[in-house]
């Protein structure tokens, strides 16, 4: 079998997969048009963050069995059209996450320090020491947006230099803080107003693109440093160049761009530019987050391991797949599917943070292995918060590394159905849970919603709506969305009681704009309308 490498990594993951037998072609900096010639001659790529395996690669590749990413996120693989032709997605998220961490607290020293500045011009014979004044760390505030396992081991080398050290990441309990001895920031805007510097350590999701844009740099303290050493956009570049501009940022240390420049092209190639080029209190570096001997020799060869074990036919710590072996897996996967639609519920209709999760097992459910089954349920459930990264193989971990507690019960007895998932999500104002349950071997429904009683099968797209229970409204529901365009499949209203609250689960042909969500919340009665994507 054959495997290209697109980028650099370790010579030892190279060697190991020659060992074994495979025959590797390392193509380093191979355009996307030229490699699109040949991908068709290859089972397996291996890439790092610069190479696109995008759905025209996909289709090309018709021989192509494993993608592995050499690396934590898999922003540059597309991973829906890989799952649609059977394609394994292998990562290697936590081999440079100290090289990643290491460098953002690099960059925040290089741009209170001057630095990088400083020795430029002293290459240059200028040795005049005033034009580079600093300032120091010590007893300043650092704001770490996402205290996930990069940002965790940040705070603890920012509190080795005597900052405060406060975050700001809404999905992360209150224990995982106190443990890292960070201060809560319930609010983004809590965070920008304090601090002295800010360092971001999120994946880069639709929740996260821009989230430093104009609005939030206007909020910050005047002379705050900004360092993005995780995702090119999470910062919006045009916004921070105003802002330095103006002087509102003294300084910012940049790793990550958005576009990236091509990283193995030559200077007389490069074609690359940038504004924030422009300042010298602005330190650019060419994407070197997991660029150490170190973290080169563990994703190359970690990534190498995975891709040679895939291709020989074993099971692997796959993105897109089951890390296990089940006799009878045909006959789960309803519930696998069923599963990962409940967890999928709680943010995209709940806000506050989950502290303990229990999945529950009734009836014939009780003697069957479910691991496989909880863990699709997580997947679910971390799903709309950290998309690039979570897979049934690390969705515990990660469930772990946010400190959430994940509790599996099993009984036998059961009254109404013949099974049933139950995904209780507990925070510190009590529990909500959602329910769902198998008819005729694969028809699916929900049967729970926090409380209220559904018979109710999922669709790609549903509105969740909490009502007033009183005449009228689902009429002016059905106008809103008819004005929209929006086509309504099917519908089911529950209450407990009579004029209390009620809900529904609209299920409708397409996703319901922002504007139509808001028409729909405007409407007198109605308490909180949100769109569920399955």
């Amino acid at each position: 079998m054959k495997i290209i490498v697109t980028e650099r990594i370790a010579e030892e993951g190279i060697q190991y997969l020659k060992d074994k037998g495979f025959e590797v072609d390392t193509k380093y900096g191979i355009s996307h048009d030229e490699l699109l010639l040949i991908i068709a001659d290859y089972d397996a790529i291996i890439v790092r963050s610069v190479t696109k395996v995008n759905a025209e690669l996909i289709e090309k590749g018709t021989n192509l069995k494993v993608a592995g990413r050499a690396g934590n996120g898999i922003d540059n693989i597309d991973v829906p059209s890989c799952t649609r032709r059977g394609i394994i997605v292998v990562n290697t998220p936590e081999s440079n996450i100290m090289a990643a961490a290491e460098l953002a607290v690099g960059m925040a020293y290089s741009i209170f320090r001057n630095i990088p500045q400083a020795n430029a011009a002293s290459r240059r014979g200028d040795f005049r020491r005033s034009r580079f004044l600093g300032n120091e760390l010590d007893g300043k505030t650092a704001g770490i947006i996402g205290l996930g396992r990069i940002g965790s081991i940040v705070a603890t080398k920012l509190k080795g230099s005597n900052m405060k050290v406060v975050a700001y990441d809404p999905y992360i309990t209150d224990e995982k803080f106190k443990k890292y001895g960070v201060e809560k920031c319930e609010q983004l805007e809590d965070l920008l107003k304090q601090c002295d510097l800010i360092t971001l350590h999120t994946p880069k999701t639709s929740e996260t693109y821009g989230i430093i844009g104009e609005k939030e740099l206007m909020l910050c303290k005047k002379g705050v440093r900004i360092v993005n050493a995780a995702r090119g956009g999470l910062v919006n570049e045009k916004a921070l160049y105003v802002a330095l501009k103006e002087g509102i940022v003294a300084g910012a240390g940049i790793d990550v761009l958005d576009p990236e420049p091509g990283y193995d092209k030559k200077p007389e190639d490069q074609t690359y530019t940038n504004p924030l080029l422009e300042f010298d209190n602005v330190v650019i570096t060419p994407h070197l987050g997991a660029s150490t001997e170190e973290a080169n020799y563990n994703v190359g060869t970690a990534v190498t391991q995975l891709v040679g074990e895939a291709l020989s036919g074993g099971m692997v710590a796959a993105v897109n797949m089951p890390p296990m072996k089940i006799a009878d897996l045909n006959g789960l996967r309803p519930y696998i599917t069923l599963a990962e639609m409940l967890g999928k519920i709680y943010y995209q209709t709940e806000k506050d943070t989950v502290q303990k999760i229990e999945i529950i097992y009734s009836g014939d459910l009780a003697d069957k292995e479910t691991k496989v089954i909880s863990l699709s349920a997580l997947k679910g459930f971390l799903d709309p918060i950290i998309k690039e990264k979570v897979n049934y193989v690390n969705a515990e971990m990660m469930l772990s590394n946010m400190g959430i507690e994940l509790i599996e019960s099993k009984r036998s007895q059961l009254d109404k159905y013949m099974n049933l998932i139950t995904v209780k999500f507990i925070t510190k104002k009590g529990a909500q849970s959602v329910s769902g349950t198998i008819f005729a071997k694969e028809e699916m429904r929900i049967v729970d919603f926090f409380g209220y009683k559904l018979d109710f099968e999922p669709s790609p797209f549903i509105l969740a709506i909490q009502n007033i229970d009183k005449p009228g409204i689902i009429g002016r529901i059905g106008t809103v969305l008819g004005s929209a365009g929006i086509n309504i499949a099917a519908m089911q209203w529950s209450r407990n009681k009579k004029g209390e609250k009620a809900v529904s689960f609209v299920s409708v042909d397409q996703e319901v704009s922002n504007d139509t969500l808001e028409s729909l919340r405007g409407i007198d009665g109605v308490l909180k309308a949100t769109m569920i994507k399955f």
